[in-house]
């Protein structure tokens, strides 16, 4: 059984821009973000979806809702898709988050996977079985189909670990543009890396998350 999974993040925000955490807390999308959106849309249009999942964050719900509109089909909204809690960091760039909290951010910086952050934050290890098992559980619910997954940077970090067997704690090599396609399998009770970071519809598309 072969079940293939697109995974988008969503189109840019401000905060983007800035490089500030945005975490669990609500951004819309900006007038670029709104375009990529409708880029992707445009890009998926000769995909045949059987489901369109969507963390229930604003970024990600608006860039879903573009997408889906040319299927037509449903949004399934899903707090277990959304990004990492940065706990006390939600809301700094990242330079603040360095200088108000200098050693959690240390950790945070190393990839500590057993580290809390501070503020009500998830660990890696808590962020990472979240995230695999809300993708687990929608490839289970869709077996053998494709489907559309709308969500975020931190979240498509988990998704191409999961897909290519790379430690939660090794630095990331991979891009993570927003608006960008990105695409698993799930097959013989594994996940698989298909393609990723594909951004040929895109003019622009911002990764402020590598190398930080």
């Amino acid at each position: 059984m072969r079940t293939r999974l697109c995974l988008v993040r969503h189109g840019e925000t401000d905060w983007n821009v800035e490089r500030r955490l945005q975490g669990h807390l609500d951004v819309s999308l900006n007038a670029r973000g709104r375009a990529q959106a409708l880029a992707t849309a445009r890009a998926l249009k000769g995909h045949e979806f059987d489901a369109v999942y969507s963390s229930d964050l604003a970024r990600a719900n608006e860039t879903a809702r573009a997408v889906a509109a040319a299927s037509g089909l449903p949004i399934h909204t899903a707090a277990s898709l959304r990004e990492r809690h940065y706990g006390d960091f939600q809301g700094l760039t990242y330079n603040e988050a360095a200088e108000r909290h200098p050693q959690a951010y240390a950790r945070f910086m190393a990839r500590d996977t057993g580290f809390d952050i501070p503020g009500g934050g998830e660990s890696l290890d808590t962020f990472s079985k979240r995230i695999g098992k809300a993708l687990l559980a929608i490839a289970d619910q869709h077996p053998g189909r494709q489907i559309l997954i709308v969500t975020h940077g931190g979240v498509l970090d988990i998704a191409h670990r999961l897909a290519t067997n790379t430690p939660l704690m090794a630095e990331r090599d991979f891009a993570i543009p927003n608006a960008a396609l990105n695409w698993i399998v799930r097959r013989d009770e594994d996940w698989h890396l298909e393609a990723w970071a594909q951004q040929g519809h895109l003019g622009v598309a911002l990764d402020e998350l590598q190398n930080t």
